[in-house]
């Protein structure tokens, strides 16, 4: 496995001084925004497809310090009724054109959430038993049915199209692919194209164990996201896992993202990446740094500590 990192954590950095600085962390590849949710920092789709030299450019900023891209990553819902689902669809789209001119062959993306019925505006996540209230069970029929695996059906053949050889989806909260089980259904019905960013954090934080679940998606694991999650003691013994208050509010959470060590020890990890290797998984480790109780520079340094000493190589 080979590290890589997320590199919208350096929004704040110019293109190339991004590079420089992921170079000097010893980090070999990067994982950059180019639609759907992200800021897109460092990828301007649009100027990099409408114009062939600022492609090259582009390009020739990674060849000189020696790093590859990971993987574009456009996060977001293009299943969505309205304005967003049509912004998040046309940039997810365009990734996949830019990726196949730029040669590379992943990206990572989230499945999106429609709405709960024809004519409804907002997306539904649906977690509760389908048993009662009886609205449940038609709206995920047509969640999965009329607007999902339709939409995902022409995408993948629009990445293929493109060269694009997979399509990593994060099992992410509030979207259709929240766990193994949907992922498998999503991919059963569309293609193999289709696997899992496997992000450990997200398991977590619903109560499943990471390590069972890389079990659970071997051949199906595209890509990792090195990311660590703490549930808080004390807090969750309350209140459970289900967790609304914003992300900024790290004392008062059940559970908060933290980096990589600070929630599970560096043994877990081990297993984790152990278990991964075993399921197929030989790829990019992507760091993700979303702790929000230290510093960018402290979370950066401390995860790819931990990282370094715990993939599987």
């Amino acid at each position: 496995m080979k590290l890589a990192i997320c590199t919208d954590v350096y929004g704040n950095l110019p293109y190339t001084e991004m590079l420089d600085k992921v170079k000097s962390l010893g980090v070999e590849g990067v994982e950059m925004t180019a639609g759907g949710w992200g800021a897109c920092p460092h990828v301007p789709t649009a100027q990099l497809l409408a114009d062939p030299a600022k492609l090259a450019a582009f390009q020739t900023e990674l060849i000189r310090r020696d790093l590859e891209i990971a993987a574009l990553n456009c996060s977001g819902n293009p299943l969505c009724p309205g304005e967003m689902g049509e912004k998040h669809t046309k940039t997810t789209y365009d990734t996949v054109v830019l990726a196949g001119k730029l040669g590379v062959k992943k990206i990572v993306m989230m499945s999106g959430c429609p709405a709960g019925a024809p004519g409804d505006k907002t997306p539904n996540w649906i977690t509760s038993t389908v048993s009662w209230p009886d609205y449940m069970a038609p709206a995920l029929e047509y969640q999965w049915n009329e607007v999902a695996i339709p939409w995902w059906k022409d995408f993948a053949r629009h990445a293929k199209a493109h060269g694009v050889e997979q399509i990593a989806i994060e099992e992410f909260p509030c979207q259709l692919v929240y766990n193994p089980e949907t992922l498998w259904r999503l991919r059963n019905a569309v293609d193999p194209i289709i696997g899992i960013n496997l992000d450990p954090s997200h398991l977590m934080v619903m109560g499943a164990d990471p390590i069972a679940s890389a079990r659970a998606l071997k051949g199906a694991i595209y890509h990792i996201h090195g990311k660590d999650a703490r549930i808080e003691r004390g807090l969750c013994d309350v209140n459970g896992l289900l967790e609304t208050k914003p992300v900024t509010d790290c004392e008062n959470r059940t559970w908060n993202y933290v980096a990589v060590g600070c929630g599970k020890d560096l043994q877990w990890w081990k297993e984790f990446f152990s278990v991964a290797r075993m399921a197929g998984y030989n790829g990019w480790v992507s760091l993700e740094m979303e702790d929000l109780t230290m510093s960018v520079e402290a979370g950066v340094r401390t995860s790819i500590d931990a990282l370094k000493q715990t993939i599987s190589l």
